[in-house]
């Protein structure tokens, strides 16, 4: 359900009187949200950045195409996923980082005897996360880091619930497994 609030928004959206100081509005109001949703695809603060700054002309070029069929939240959601998943494969053509290369970094950094700390932990994990194909690394961070709801993550993405389910799932047995193998 669509809040007064983002109604009155939106409509000052449409509104070419309105229009500029309405966007301002919405980007205050969704930057830090959506910059968190696309540093945790894209990984890299600048690279993130980028892709947000992207995100906001995208919808500021086509603002006249929102229609307010979904909340303007998702519109976001879905502009910004879509716009980090083609930023993940321009870089996935251009550079390959060698997975063999992770490895060994997180092999050294824990050195024999060490026990692993919180943010060795992380690192393994974001590392796993990384070698996870565009599509699920998206599905996995909006259901497990932002913690959306599978109609939400469908009406962002354009695929069905029963398509998310399966996509999470896979990429958990990914992650575990590629975590279980960095530990032995």
């Amino acid at each position: 359900m669509v809040s007064l609030n983002e109604q009155s928004l939106v409509a000052a959206l449409q509104n070419p009187a309105s229009r500029e100081r309405a966007f301002n509005q919405m980007v205050e109001a969704y930057q830090e949200m959506l910059y968190y949703h696309i540093r945790r695809m894209v990984i890299d603060h600048a690279d993130a950045d980028d892709v947000l700054q992207n995100t906001f002309l995208k919808a500021w070029r086509f603002l006249d195409r929102f229609r307010g069929d979904s909340a303007l939240k998702t519109w976001l959601y879905r502009i910004a996923t879509n716009e980090s998943l083609s930023f993940l494969n321009k870089q996935k053509k251009h550079h390959f980082q060698d997975v063999t290369e992770i490895q060994d970094d997180l092999r050294h950094s824990q050195g024999p005897g060490r026990a692993a700390d919180g943010a060795e932990i992380q690192k393994r994990l974001q590392s796993a996360i990384e070698q996870l194909p565009a599509r699920q690394r998206a599905v996995f961070s909006m259901r497990y880091f932002e913690e959306m709801k599978y109609d939400e993550i469908s009406e962002i993405l354009k695929v069905s619930v029963g398509a998310l389910k399966a996509s999470y799932h896979h990429a958990v047995k990914k992650i575990e497994s590629r975590l279980r193998e960095e530990a032995s």
